[in-house]
């Protein structure tokens, strides 16, 4: 299991704040496949899921939510990342992950992974 954090800027701007998320010399950026955004309503879980081939560099803008990783021997690590601890999560490939939304908001997840999303490459289990 290879996951980093990487603590992200917030910039005060008049009118509206400014959230980093990621350049391409952060360290994790491994190239760009596409970005998408996903949103957890508030209470929800997203199943356990390994990207074979995909880098996921993980931002969560609005909300907080708490990611769950599993090593090889099932030891289970959890960040919570988002408004309260903002910061980047790069997931490497075969790191198994899940999500949940344990706020009172729906929250929004950003992915800028380092290759298009291909239903072959991801393994999914609940």
């Amino acid at each position: 299991m290879r996951i980093k954090t990487t603590q992200l800027k917030q910039i005060p701007v008049p009118g509206g704040d400014v959230y980093h998320v990621i350049r391409s010399d952060s360290e994790g950026f491994k190239g760009f496949g596409e970005v998408y955004l996903s949103f957890i309503k508030s209470g929800e879980f997203k199943d356990w899921k390994l990207h074979n081939e995909m880098t996921l560099n993980l931002v969560v803008p609005i909300g907080n939510v708490c990611f769950k990783f599993k090593d090889e021997n099932s030891l289970i690590t959890e960040i919570t990342i988002g408004e309260s601890n903002y910061q980047r999560l790069t997931v490497e490939p075969k790191t198994w992950f899940c999500f949940e939304n344990k706020g009172t908001k729906n929250a929004m997840v950003i992915n800028v992974s380092d290759i298009c999303h291909d239903e072959n490459e991801v393994v999914r289990k609940q």
